[in-house]
């Protein structure tokens, strides 16, 4: 894990921390005055070096060990056998009777929120020619018709179409 910027403490000032107190010529108090941290700090960090040892005193993930009000196994399986029949979120959430949202976590989780996720990828078709030069691909692009030279080469503002051009004129001209 990375320690960010702020950290009061690191893995080896952890020890260090622990070793002060172990020693017994500070008691947790003073140290947690010295490195400014909360005497439940110390506390936390001693009482984890004794049942652990150094690993202890390594950092954690911050994620649950458990989630007590997750969705059971077997809610998630019959989310994804329906979503394999190409059920929408909401029938499955009104067959199960789950919520909405749930539903919705579920097949995010799974990759399976989105029906093109069901359907295997298109394969790439690939064009082989045996000679170099027999797949030609021109990119095109339609321009508006130019009228006249305009003002940047004659100078001339004054001149000016009087219609569109590809548009005819009123009056059928």
């Amino acid at each position: 894990m990375n320690i960010h910027q702020h950290a009061r403490t690191t893995p080896r000032s952890r020890e260090a921390l622990v070793q002060r107190v172990a020693r017994g010529a500070e008691s947790g108090r003073d140290v947690a005055e010295a490195l400014g941290v909360s005497e439940r700090t110390v506390r936390k960090w001693v009482q984890r070096y004794r049942t652990e040892g150094r690993a202890g005193l390594q950092d954690r993930s911050c994620r649950p060990r458990r989630q007590p009000t997750a969705t059971g196994p077997e809610l998630v399986a019959w989310v994804l056998r329906l979503r394999r029949q190409r059920w929408t979120g909401a029938q499955m959430a009104r067959a199960l009777g789950l919520s909405r949202a749930t539903v919705a976590r579920v097949l995010t989780r799974h990759r399976l929120n989105r029906l093109r996720a069901l359907e295997p990828p298109a394969p790439v078709q690939r064009y082989e020619y045996t000679r170099a030069g027999g797949l030609v691909h021109l990119d095109i692009k339609k321009l508006g018709r130019i009228g006249r030279i305009g003002h940047r080469i004659t100078g001339d503002r004054r001149a000016r179409s009087r219609h569109r051009l590809g548009v005819r004129p009123r009056g059928g001209r």
